[in-house]
């Protein structure tokens, strides 16, 4: 009887999901299509509407847990979420300037299909936008810390259960059908058959520029902690299967943190309070990829690479600008533009080809930051296992 209730994995769904989306939507016509865009669009409000929630319900509540510790530990994490992103971004910076120039990268694709409008608008507001939201959780749970608010900390803990039920029985339930979804409307418009030829070879260099800085990121990460670093990365297949069909790494949340509680490495309550916030202020895939493009559309468009000061100034500036992108599908590239127009003196067309490129693989390089949060669980899960810091009991749950 359990194992007729626990059914099919949650990989496989996702596997079959992106399956079915890509087969569905090379025959669908365009009338099914508006139905097909359409519930894409309210499951993804549904999605979304609940991100916030997410990062509230497990990041205030960890932070009171923490105690004494909590000031310490966030800064902690803020400053190996940033080391990580420069140094992914520099290492991809390296690699524009050594292979960029030998690749035969076309400027333009075209005979993209448009997709249908939606048949009606469902807009579900989200409570508070998810920076607000990671704001939020931060100032109040290191203030209920400060203050010793017995209280608001029970609080803060009821509403981790509640959100730990939404997530159960709401949110990882309908991410397949969601990923379907989205892969249907890709395959539909012709972005998997038509334009990611194109971009093939540029596309297979950036992941594999991903694989190598989670490989490096992770063998940092088991070496300071002392703790295995292959038992963490490999419950990670469901939460990268997840990126890559939402590309978001906020709508991935709820599956990394499932992800993570199942490795013995990391201490639970570094999982409740490093996932979610790594969520939000770790981007490395991206921002690797979008150093990586921004070469390649300079040799494509004005015949020369940006030179190492320029390139060096907007690496520096794209880790804190990506700290806003969290959650939006082509985020990184979005919250960056000033810096595409500003720093690399790119023009409309520049920033255009940027957005479109960028979008060919966004989701591999959201499933690089997903992945790689796992890493500086570990970082951080060394760093108060080395400075003393106890760990706080944590209610177990299962997904």
């Amino acid at each position: 009887m359990a194992t007729e209730k626990k059914g099919i994995s949650l990989p496989r769904k996702l596997l079959a999901g992106i399956a079915a989306g890509i087969i569905c939507g090379l025959f669908l016509p365009e009338s099914a299509m508006t139905i097909v865009v359409t519930l894409k669009y309210v499951l993804n409000q549904l999605i979304m509407f609940c991100v916030p929630l997410i990062v509230i319900g497990f990041i205030a509540p960890s932070i009171t847990k923490m105690g004494s510790n909590a000031t310490r530990m966030l800064g902690v994490a803020i400053i190996v979420a940033y080391a990580s992103t420069v140094l992914a971004t520099l290492m991809s910076m390296a690699a524009g300037y050594i292979l960029v120039p030998f690749l035969p990268i076309a400027s333009s694709v075209e005979g993209l299909k448009e997709l249908p409008g939606v048949a009606f608008q469902l807009d579900i507001p989200q409570i508070m936008p998810v920076m607000s939201a990671l704001v939020f959780s931060v100032l109040i749970g290191l203030a209920a810390v400060w203050t010793g608010a017995k209280t608001v900390t029970a609080v803060l803990q009821e509403f981790q259960d509640i959100v730990l039920s939404v997530v159960k029985k709401a949110v990882i339930p309908i991410l397949p059908y969601f990923i379907a979804l989205t892969f249907c409307g890709l395959s539909y418009d012709g972005t998997i058959t038509k334009q990611f030829p194109a971009f093939l070879l540029a596309i297979v260099i950036v992941m594999a520029g991903h694989y190598i800085w989670m490989a490096g990121l992770y063998g940092f990460a088991g070496a300071y902690s002392g703790r295995s670093a292959l038992d963490v990365v490999k419950h990670y297949g469901p939460a990268y299967l997840t990126a890559v069909g939402t590309m978001s790494s906020a709508a991935t949340l709820a599956v990394a943190l499932d992800c993570a509680r199942k490795s013995k490495s990391l201490r639970p309550d570094t999982v409740e309070f490093g996932i979610p916030l790594f969520a939000n202020i770790h981007l490395c895939g991206s921002a690797l990829t979008e150093t990586f493009f921004v070469m390649i559309v300079s040799k494509v468009l004005y015949g020369t690479l940006p030179s190492p000061g320029r390139m060096t100034l907007f690496i520096l500036l794209l880790g804190i600008f990506a700290i806003g992108a969290p959650g939006v599908p082509g985020g990184t590239v979005m919250a960056s533009l000033g810096l595409i127009y500003g720093v690399l003196g790119f023009t409309d067309d520049g920033a255009a080809l940027m957005l479109a490129i960028f979008a060919l693989q966004d989701s591999f390089g959201t499933a690089c930051n997903v992945t790689s949060d796992g890493a500086l669980t570990l970082i951080l899960t060394g760093y108060a296992e080395k400075h003393g810091i106890r760990e706080q009991a944590l209610k177990a749950v299962d997904f």
